[in-house]
């Protein structure tokens, strides 16, 4: 028994032992691999570091090529745009130079006019003494008559052929009377007439800043496919977009002239994407531009969308937020409509702050308030009133709605926001060179020249080109004939002559298509 109890504390006392070596040795054993693991440790991280110095460079390498590459690109684009500007500034120049050359060629015309007109008003002062003096001269002879009466008949015949002589002079100098007055209206009207042209030419070089685009082109290889056997795509495209098509010998550049923006917008992006395609031709034009006008109303809705969400205006009617865009490509006296639109929002919101009125309201009425300058039918109303039946309609709050209606006194304002959209209305419209009336009063004459032109029967389609100097007219080729669009021709011009008032003259062409089209099926 006592043997039993030796052996089992001997074996209790050897297992402890070797569970103490076992753990040393365990223990030497985990610092040895901890060892080795930290000096693999610090092996990845030095080679992690030489890496990561090795990419750095790299990356400042080609940091520093893109750069230089950039750098010249720009420096290359800069001196193109530079000669383009200095080519622009020359051609403005000689421009300049032609217009003063035919201003003093008006001055001295119209220092001639005067010099006749003082020579005329001579005469005429003479011819009323002259007349005056014969007046008085035949009252003589007629009183001398009546006291000789016993005079034999030789003598009586003397004198009566010398009173029907002097009378004759009379009436010639009555006549010559009315052909003085007669020149001198013709002398008045010629030189109107020329003041009139003058002032057409010079004023055609204010608008042509905001009634052109340029459309700049790798080489002038490029001039030939576009204007196409025997202009046949330069016509095609500027039926489908109603503007001009200028090409010049303006170097590596194509003039798009219309005072529509989105016109010219809609021309720009089609010529991109035909001279990146390749493929010019009649049916490829027609095809381009209808996809460019479905981009450009979704640009419209992306435009109106972006405005709300800087602006921090939710809610909005999707057609209010499709008229928003359409402000972009809408100017009010020079001035352009979303921006200025966007400025009596912010207007409104901080002098609302400061009042302690809505601000949400504020804001959204600064934004709306010219939303009737956008309508697509543009009716006889105010639009400030169009603006307000169109927020009603979309269902805006009402201090909102009297807003847009009051901003320009058309009804009462019952809100307290009106006063404020009407004052930074002000604000924004006076600031110096925020607007120019002329602009808008001529983008006014442009748009009544095509509808009036639209309203015959037979016309589909009508562009005002060359600063409202000629009228583009295309008729239904099924609908008219020859004869009929040289009438019509005729009836517009007509038309134009007796409703509207314009400088110079308008030359009304009147083009007539045919096409011939049938189906494989």
């Amino acid at each position: 028994m006592p043997n039993i109890l030796y052996i089992l504390i001997t074996a209790i006392v050897a297992l402890g032992v070797g569970v103490y070596i076992g753990r040393m040795l365990l223990q030497k054993l985990y610092k040895q691999q901890e060892e080795v693991a930290r000096q693999k440790a610090k092996s990845i991280i030095r080679e992690a570091e030489l890496n990561a110095e090795s990419i750095k460079k790299d990356r400042i390498l080609e940091a520093k090529e893109k750069y230089l590459r950039l750098k010249s690109e720009f420096e290359e684009d800069s001196n193109k745009k530079k000669n383009i500007i200095i080519q622009n500034e020359n051609k403005v120049k000689q421009r300049e130079q032609h217009v003063a050359k035919q201003m003093e060629q008006t001055k001295r015309r119209e220092t001639e006019l005067d010099k006749e007109k003082e020579a005329l008003d001579l005469q005429l002062e003479h011819l009323k003494k002259r007349k005056e003096e014969v007046e008085r001269q035949h009252e003589e002879i007629v009183g001398q008559l009546e006291k000789i009466a016993g005079l034999t008949a030789a003598e009586a015949r003397e004198q009566l052929v010398e009173a029907l002589k002097n009378e004759a002079q009379t009436r010639a100098s009555s006549h010559i009377k009315d052909i003085v007055a007669q020149a001198k209206l013709t002398a008045t009207k010629e030189a109107k007439k020329i003041v009139i042209e003058t002032i057409q030419r010079t004023a055609a070089e204010h608008a042509i800043e905001n009634c052109v685009s340029v459309f700049n082109i790798e080489s002038d290889d490029i001039k030939g496919k576009i204007i196409g056997r025997e202009g046949r795509n330069i016509r095609a495209l500027e039926a489908a977009t109603g503007v001009e098509i200028i090409v010049d010998d303006t170097p590596e550049a194509i003039i798009i002239s219309g005072f529509d923006p989105v016109r010219r917008e809609v021309a720009r992006l089609s010529l991109h994407r035909l001279v990146a395609d390749g493929r010019i031709h009649p049916a490829r034009i027609e095809e381009v531009v209808t996809k460019t006008r479905k981009n450009i109303d979704e640009e419209i809705i992306e435009i109106g969308e972006r405005t709300a969400i800087d602006l921090g205006i939710h809610g909005l009617h999707p057609e209010l937020i499709k008229m928003v865009g359409r402000m972009r490509f809408r100017s009010s006296y020079g001035q352009n409509l979303l921006q200025h639109s966007r400025e009596v929002a912010n207007l409104c919101a901080t002098m609302a702050a400061e009042l302690g009125l809505n601000v949400k309201h504020a804001k959204r009425a600064g934004l709306l308030h010219d939303i009737g300058k956008v309508t697509p039918d543009e009716p006889e109303l105010p639009h400030a009133i169009i603006g307000m039946e169109l927020a009603k309609k979309y269902k805006e709050h009402p201090d909102i709605c009297n807003a847009i209606g009051a901003h320009h006194d058309e009804i009462e304002m019952t809100a307290m926001i009106s006063p404020l959209v009407q004052a930074c209305d002000a604000i924004s419209g006076s600031r110096p060179g925020a607007r120019r009336e002329m602009m808008e009063s001529y983008i006014k004459r442009l748009k009544e020249l095509e509808e009036t032109a639209v309203s015959f029967d037979g016309v589909n389609q009508c562009y005002a080109i060359q600063a409202g100097r000629e009228l583009r007219v295309m008729v239904d080729a099924d609908n008219v004939t020859d004869e009929k669009a040289a009438q019509i021709s005729f009836d517009i011009s007509q038309k134009i002559e007796k409703e509207m008032q314009y400088p110079g003259q308008i030359k009304i062409t009147v083009i007539r298509e045919m096409r011939a089209i049938s189906y494989a099926k």
